[in-house]
């Protein structure tokens, strides 16, 4: 009962937070709504017993990577002059909202129907710390490797990009 509980709570935290990163119209505010969202994910993950994603979710995404968005805000020093005029956003947001709530609606139909023979099929040591240490550094180095080479030279490439601007104001 109490598990139900904080799972409701973390799902309504993270749909409020999405809703914010839509709403909000400066992107600060987007950028914190976001991080609502990442650790309501987290309370989701650790609802699951997925420890690893847990903590991943919270160093990685809501820890790294919204410390960067946050960097890169601060740093694009943005008025609200810069901002464009967004009338038509709230009926964009409605439509959208028409349009996914009945698909969601037979996702959830459908998922309900399928077995549930996962957990039997997986064991207890799936997705453990030792298995994906392993399943990365073993099977997939060469992937590894070559996605964090690419994440370096996009950040260089953004260096570059940012210091041109500057150059030409």
């Amino acid at each position: 009962m109490f598990a139900d509980g904080l799972f409701m709570g973390f799902a309504v935290l993270a749909v409020l937070g999405a809703a914010g990163l839509v709403l909000f119209r400066h992107p600060m505010n987007g950028a914190m709504s976001f991080v609502i969202t990442l650790i309501s994910l987290a309370g989701l993950y650790a609802l699951l017993s997925a420890k690893l994603i847990f903590a991943l979710q919270l160093i990685v995404y809501a820890g790294a990577i919204m410390s960067l968005i946050v960097f890169i805000i601060m740093f694009l020093n943005i008025q609200p002059d810069d901002l464009p005029k967004e009338e038509t956003r709230f009926l964009y947001i409605l439509g959208s909202a028409v349009l996914v709530a009945p698909i969601g609606y037979f996702l959830v139909k459908i998922v309900n129907r399928l077995p549930n023979t996962g957990a039997e099929l997986l064991g207890n040591d799936f997705g453990g710390v030792k298995q994906v240490g392993l399943l990365l550094f073993k099977d997939w180095l060469v992937p590894f490797e070559i996605v964090s080479i690419l994440l370096l030279v996009s950040l260089v490439g953004a260096m570059v990009l940012a210091g041109k601007k500057e150059v030409g104001k």
